[in-house]
């Protein structure tokens, strides 16, 4: 008896979409100002070089600067595995950014259901609430400095 099924249409056009990497531009303000800080906290890592003073005249302030090292951390500690980011000068994301990216866009849309979609089934439940709260630090950061 054969085991081997024919993917449906419906399964092979999600697998061609994932195999197409997402792009920069198509994230939110937050989500895209977000992922150039952890690219630019990952390059200061990989030189062991403190974040904070380069984040602080990127993101224009230090309370902005600070809330995106804490949710980059609170992510770090939630993600099931090591956080895979692009070079910083790349447009293309890679699939943690997206999915970091999705989530920071459904923060700034004020939507829990969508953050928690965005991230279910790859970050353990009660971890949710952690990045949720730090995720909307970081947005409150911001308007504050608009």
């Amino acid at each position: 008896m054969n085991q081997h099924r024919t993917p449906r249409s419906r399964t092979r056009s999600l697998v061609a979409e994932l195999a197409k990497p997402s792009r920069l531009e198509a994230q939110g303000p937050l989500a895209a100002r977000f992922i150039y800080s952890l690219r630019l906290i990952a390059a200061h890592e990989r030189v062991s070089r403190d974040p904070v003073p380069e984040l602080t005249l990127r993101l224009g302030g230090v309370e902005i600067a600070a809330k995106a090292l804490f949710l980059s951390q609170a992510i770090a500690s939630c993600w099931p595995e090591n956080v895979h980011v692009s070079r910083f000068c790349c447009c293309h994301l890679t699939h943690d950014e997206a999915t970091i990216g999705a989530m920071l866009d459904a923060a700034a849309c004020g939507s829990h259901a969508d953050f928690e979609a965005s991230i279910a089934g790859l970050v353990r439940p009660d971890r949710i609430e952690r990045l949720w709260d730090g995720a909307l630090a970081l947005l409150t950061a911001e308007m504050r400095a608009a």
